[in-house]
């Protein structure tokens, strides 16, 4: 039976569509649309359907295009050679070929893999292909721009340090040069530069950085922009780029509006505007509620996929748990997760730093010893919370950068249902670190220190292993670094640090253990421009320190012996990066 109104409308629709083709011709986003089948804004009819009777294909070219961004290992193979000073895991090297297609398109690509998976290594192999094509055509936008909150900072330039130290960096963030002189910045002076990073809070903060003109501009926790009405991203959509990518292992957070505004900043258009795509996506889950519950065998007829099928080449997410993507699982990854100091730590940890100074040339011998080990703990104590120092028992949220950071990444294991060990060294920050992860969770963990009775640990760990309810296990690392299988976690967080990488390994294997089923994402946390960090970077380069200030095969760290001005300068507070503004 032939409904002639809406035979009419479509014929009317056809025609329009036909018209603008032939004359100045479908825009990318109206084609994409069309091929796709999704309804938004003038390609759809007058009740905002296609009729499923009609059908609009791509032609040669863009059929076997869309079919390597469809599927990423089809994509011309793409080597960064030696220049990466690492070896690339099968799909990141597909990730790779992946964003260097799209890039070659001069199109946005969403690279949604899980954490964990390595999407940082993953931008860092692309660009150090982008600088070998550079050498052979020199182009007047030669530098990308990296957009990061100003907490992962420190992480980037760590890594892009470790695996491409033949990139030049430079970080545009009043940590790293006067903000003066970021205010001032243009193409003469990022001459021979291959990558800038900066914060969302400083890109918002100097429009001069959105009105440069980029190669490429990449968003790290690009759901940082998921609401298209904050400054910050009207900001980073002000950006000239001529390709971009945006990092982010969940592109919709909450609702659909997420993934527009993330790909209003990838490819604008695509979506229609942010009302045209609230008008459709109304009308998709009206769709949904007349068809009702669309089971899992019939996502194809669903009404969203249309969408799915029109985001889909411009989207690659992996997953851990996809043992086509990695065969040999388990796995674990170990991050460094770099922490700012609030300014509470910050003041208390000069006073700290004043105190030394001061008492260093009034003691010697063992005297002097004690007081040096007295102090390396008072600064790990600042690091962690200044309530942990005061025992003042406030323990209040915004006087610690961990305590910032450490929600941001239960908030995400949460999201996921999955399960954490939280490490910390000290007995007295058990119970405050629990009472706060059990309000990020919802529900209450399990607390292990050297004070807890033999019978009871085995009750402890028994109820972690099998109730999926308890979340997480905040232990001592003393208590509970070694003799404990604890597998149902696959995610380890050590707060603060041993000094000793060997103690450190050991605690996180209580995870990383035959029985786990899941890979495993370690945190460590670091303080920046305190003596974390030095500290840090001195096991990592143990080997070239030739055991000057290490000693033995842990790698267990020997400062009292070290020289006044040595120990110093190696607890000193580079105010500049631990106060890192947002």
């Amino acid at each position: 039976e032939v409904d002639r109104e809406r035979l009419s409308r479509t014929l009317d629709q056809f025609k329009a569509i036909e018209s603008r083709a032939a004359n100045e011709g479908l825009s990318f986003a109206e084609a994409m649309r069309l091929v796709a089948g999704a309804g938004i804004g003038s390609d759809a009819g007058s009740d905002g359907r296609t009729v499923d009777w009609s059908e609009t294909v791509a032609g040669p070219w863009l059929a076997e295009t869309l079919a390597k961004l469809r599927r990423p290992d089809a994509a011309a193979q793409t080597n960064p050679g030696a220049a990466l000073k690492a070896t690339l895991r099968p799909y990141q090297q597909t990730g790779v070929q992946w964003l260097h297609l799209l890039d070659k398109l001069r199109l946005g690509a969403c690279l949604a893999d899980d954490m964990g998976l390595g999407k940082t290594i993953q931008v860092i192999a692309l660009l150090l292909v982008l600088k070998r094509e550079r050498a052979g055509a020199p182009n007047e936008r030669s530098a990308c721009l990296l957009v990061v909150p100003a907490s992962l900072l420190g992480n980037w330039a760590a890594e892009v340090a470790r695996f491409a130290p033949d990139l030049r960096i430079m970080i545009a963030h009043p940590s790293e040069m006067p903000s003066e002189e970021i205010k001032t910045l243009n193409a003469r002076g990022l001459a021979g530069i291959d990558l800038v990073v900066t914060s969302y809070g400083t890109l918002q903060r100097n429009p001069s950085l959105a009105r440069m003109k980029w190669r490429l501009a990449v968003l790290d926790e690009a759901q940082t922009i998921k609401n298209p009405g904050a400054k910050q991203t009207r900001a980073v959509k002000q950006l000239d780029a001529q390709s971009r990518i945006a990092l982010t292992g969940t592109p919709i957070e909450n609702r659909l509006g997420d993934l527009w505004s993330i790909f209003d900043f990838l490819n604008p258009g695509l979506l229609g505007s942010a009302k045209q795509f609230g008008a459709f996506t109304k009308r998709l889950a009206a769709q949904q509620a007349e068809a009702g519950s669309t089971p899992a065998a019939d996502k194809a007829i669903s009404p969203y996929a249309p969408l799915r099928e029109l985001v889909r080449p411009y989207i690659l997410r992996r997953m851990k748990t996809d043992k086509s993507i990695i065969a040999d699982l388990p796995d674990k990854t170990e991050v460094k997760t770099y922490c700012q100091l609030s300014r509470a730590q910050a003041a208390l940890y000069s006073q700290s730093v004043e105190a030394l100074t001061e008492q260093l040339e009034k003691v010697d011998g063992m005297q002097r010893r004690g007081l040096v080990l007295a102090f390396l703990m008072r600064f790990k104590q600042i690091c962690n919370h200044p309530s942990q120092w005061l025992g003042d028992g406030a323990w209040n949220e915004h006087d610690s950068g961990k305590l910032a950071r450490l929600r941001e990444i239960a908030e995400e294991i949460a999201a996921r249902q999955e399960k954490m060990l939280l490490f910390t060294q000290f007995k007295e920050t058990t119970a405050p670190l629990a009472a706060f992860l059990a309000q990020i969770f919802g529900r209450a963990g399990v607390v292990l220190t050297g004070e807890t009775a033999v019978a009871k640990r085995k009750a402890l760990v028994r109820r972690f292993q099998e109730d999926d309810d308890v979340p997480f296990f905040v232990l001592s690392v003393k208590a509970g670094g070694s003799g404990l299988n604890l597998t149902a976690a696959s995610h380890v967080v050590h707060f603060d640090r041993w000094w000793n990488p060997a103690v450190e390994a050991q605690a996180t294997d209580r995870a990383f253990r035959i029985g786990q089923k899941r890979n495993v994402l370690v945190h460590k946390f670091v303080c920046r421009g305190t003596v974390e960090e030095r500290i840090d970077q001195m096991i990592e380069d143990k080997k070239q320190l030739a055991g000057a200030f290490l000693e033995g095969g842990g790698g267990e760290v020997n400062l009292t012996e070290m020289k006044d001005a040595e120990l110093l300068r190696l607890v000193s507070l580079d105010l500049d990066a631990a106060l890192a503004e947002a």
